[in-house]
């Protein structure tokens, strides 16, 4: 897409292009670490595409993102069959902008140079982030075939069940999402019970089914959006970007913010219920622990987005979480994926090279983003 706008000289394709190849390409980077990158994508060329170091991937797409943001153009033509938004070019600087900072707080505890040097860049060329639950990027879903991908599931299966983690956290918070993030139990007494994570199967059967809860209706939805990237998130990074210094601002009020934002997002809006819920002495701000407050809430908005919220729970070491039930790291937690088995077949000698750079291809190889 990026050669034939160049080629047919339609800039905002290309525009669009880089932002969406740099989103997957940070998901890539996020789950495995170093990973191909320049030489990628590009097989007349590079059959086996060389591994990037991934700090070198995160500065790339830093890069990509900031010429995404300079190609756009009024004048660069319309953007059709635009399923987040519609072509509409100012709702795309906002999301470039919004993915540049997520990027940027990626590397804010290794490069916090290069991190703030990003805010400062952004606000120079007068640009925006995300400012309402309006501009998140989601992709809508319609009728089957089109259908979410979660609800298809449950089409056919019932025997998925939200963990226990998420559960727990939520009822000790009396937070209002439990209802929407989780379904009452089938059978009395009518609760929510979430399934510790990593049971054997056999421990995980004789809970029973109706004895266990569903994830929510909202997510179980033909029509449910699959989310790229939140208003609510974008607030906790600024709030976050304020407390490192990279911008000036009110870091608590920012983070109360993005409490109410992803709320809103799921249709809480009643005064009453967000105020009693930012009242509790556990949801307030910590000043004195931003990762901690941030951290915590930032992972319960990202319900939904497992990526995301498993590089963000890396990144800021909260909320403490436990290993699986039934574990096979020896009591540790998974820091990475493992990289596909294709690659060792197929591109060998730089896979290889990978593994001696990084460490060992394992699941409890820390990631170099992951600083602490």
């Amino acid at each position: 897409m990026i050669a034939i706008a160049d080629q047919q000289q339609t800039p905002n394709y290309k525009a669009v292009a880089l932002t969406l190849r740099s989103w997957v390409f940070q998901l890539l980077t996020d789950a495995y670490g170093d990973i191909p990158y320049r030489q990628a994508g590009q097989i007349d060329s590079f059959l086996t595409p060389a591994y990037d170091k991934q700090e070198n991937v995160y500065l790339g797409l830093l890069s990509d993102l900031k010429t995404a943001q300079d190609t756009l153009s009024a004048s660069g033509g319309l953007i059709q069959g635009d399923a987040l938004y519609q072509g509409n070019i100012g709702q795309w600087r906002k999301f470039i902008n919004s993915l540049r900072i997520r990027i940027a707080l990626r590397i804010a505890d290794r490069d916090p140079v290069q991190a703030k040097q990003v805010f400062t860049d952004i606000q120079s060329e007068g640009g925006s982030y995300f400012t309402s639950n309006q501009d998140m990027a989601a992709l809508t879903y319609d009728k089957s075939p089109n259908n979410n991908p979660v609800n298809n599931t449950f089409l056919t299966r019932q025997d998925y069940r939200i963990s226990k983690t998420i559960v727990d956290k939520l009822t000790a918070l009396n937070d209002p999402r439990l209802p929407v993030y989780a379904q009452l139990t089938d059978s009395a007494p009518r609760i929510y019970k979430g399934v510790p994570n990593g049971l054997l199967t056999n421990d995980a059967n004789s809970l029973g089914l109706s004895k266990t809860s569903r994830p929510g209706d909202y997510f179980r939805q033909e029509t449910a959006p699959a989310v790229i990237m939140s208003y609510a998130e974008v607030l906790f990074d600024l709030s976050e970007a304020v407390s490192r210094g990279f911008i000036t601002g009110d870091a608590g009020d920012l983070y109360r913010q993005a409490v109410l934002a992803s709320l809103a997002q799921y249709g809480i809006t009643d005064v009453t219920v967000t105020g009693s819920y930012l009242a509790q002495p556990s949801v307030q701000y910590n000043a004195g622990n931003f990762k901690q407050s941030v951290g915590e809430q930032k992972w319960l908005a990202l319900f939904g987005q497992g990526l995301e919220a498993f590089a963000e729970w890396r990144r800021l070491d909260y909320p403490q979480l436990t290993p699986a039930v039934a574990g096979v790291l020896a009591g540790k937690m998974p820091l990475r994926f493992i990289y596909p088995g294709s690659e060792q077949s197929l591109n060998g000698a730089n896979y290889t090279r990978a593994v001696q750079d990084q460490g060992t291809d394992a699941l409890t190889t820390k990631l170099w983003f992951d600083a602490n």
